[in-house]
């Protein structure tokens, strides 16, 4: 065989092969077409949390003045807005917060807000979740330990700079064509109750239905029980919508039921502070089948913790809006664990729940998926 035969027996094999993978990739391209046509979205929300800067770790002065990861959450914004979804679920930490003093709370959460008021003009409402950093004041005592504990003065003033999104039925129609029902203002943890409830909750734990399904908000750092879950309120709503029909059950707070122990010395940093409310608090997530989506810890993870009854619910870890790492590098086994990453989760009409997680490194390279789950 001369070497003009076989230059011409290669060039015919790799244009073969090329026509294979392009056949092959028509023919997947065509079955996810007629799967979605099959099974298409009704509805999709995406979750993120976690956006607040650090003063010793921000880059340009902007954000060093903002307290603000303004490069990570506006990358994030445009990404999760590429995608449509009618909402975005924002776990907490979204401002620095930690203070009582209103005019830099104020200036803090018009900056927030700024960021994210393109999701609202395109199709995405966009549902805010307290976190410690909205809800606590931090001080340190005369023994030089740092105290977080929440005060009624910065619940106030999450409601001021929130409370137009808690909940706007008619803009949520006019954004995604939609209804929005069962919110009410009122439905909240009572007030010297059995969650021990010092202050109002009015906009800071709340829900509604959306087409059959059940959305919850808790606030997880009340004024008198800093770091418990609303429990029993969160049993009571979940059972009323339960007989009202609705078919999933989507609950969204800032502190994890479940600590991510990314190492072997790490201690309880969510509800799991207190075995006890965190317990009753799971035992409600399994019974309805729910999936809970948290922030607090600055990592992404999704695990199926199970207590006794054997459940298979969801904890969605996704604090990871541009709030420095909890990972130091030298920790950091699984590279996801310090990446800034978003979710979003689809509800197909054969009822099937999909979540994709996405997300990028901290030198900002390219966009990929972090996971793939069925929820349902």
């Amino acid at each position: 065989m001369t070497q003009s035969q076989s230059n011409l027996i290669k060039k015919l094999v790799i244009n073969l092969i090329a026509l294979l993978y392009l056949i092959h990739f028509s023919a997947s391209a065509a079955s996810a077409r007629s799967t979605g046509r099959r099974d298409p979205v009704v509805m999709s929300f995406a979750t993120v949390g976690d956006s607040r800067g650090d003063p010793d770790s921000a880059i340009h002065k902007q954000d060093q003045l903002w307290l603000q990861n303004t490069k990570a959450l506006t990358r994030i914004m445009r990404e999760i807005q590429a995608k449509k979804p009618q909402a975005l679920f924002f776990n907490g930490d979204m401002i620095m917060g930690y203070s009582t003093d209103k005019p830099t709370l104020n200036r803090q959460y018009a900056y927030w807000r700024g960021l994210a008021a393109n999701l609202m003009e395109t199709g995405t409402y966009v549902f805010p979740v307290p976190g410690n950093h909205e809800v606590q004041e931090k001080s340190i005592d005369a023994k030089g330990k740092v105290k977080k504990i929440a005060n009624s003065s910065s619940e106030e003033s999450w409601r001021e700079n929130m409370g137009d999104l808690i909940v706007d039925a008619a803009r949520w129609k006019d954004i995604t064509g939609t209804e929005l029902t069962a919110f009410d203002l009122e439905n909240a943890p009572a007030i010297a109750g059995a969650d021990h409830i010092q202050t109002t909750q009015a906009q800071l734990s709340y829900s509604f239905d959306v087409a059959g399904n059940h959305f919850v908000v808790i606030n997880t750092d009340p004024v008198g029980n800093d770091g418990h879950a609303p429990t029993h309120w969160l049993a009571e709503d979940l059972q009323k919508a339960s007989e009202r029909g609705a078919k999933n059950y989507f609950v969204f707070g800032h502190k994890p039921a479940f600590t991510y122990a990314y190492k072997a010395d790490i201690g309880t940093d969510g509800i799991d502070k207190y075995p006890e409310n965190k317990d009753a608090f799971w035992r409600s997530i399994e019974q309805y089948k729910a999936t809970y989506f948290c922030g607090h810890q600055h990592v992404f993870n999704a695990m199926q913790p199970t207590l006794a009854t054997g459940g298979k619910a969801w904890q969605i870890m996704v604090g990871t809006g541009g709030s420095p790492f909890s990972v130091a590098k030298a920790d950091a086994s699984n590279p996801q664990d310090r990446m800034y990453a978003w979710a979003i989760v689809s509800l197909h009409k054969s009822g099937k729940i999909h979540l994709e997680a996405f997300g990028f490194d901290e030198h900002y390279g390219k966009t990929s998926r972090l996971k793939s789950i069925y929820l349902k």
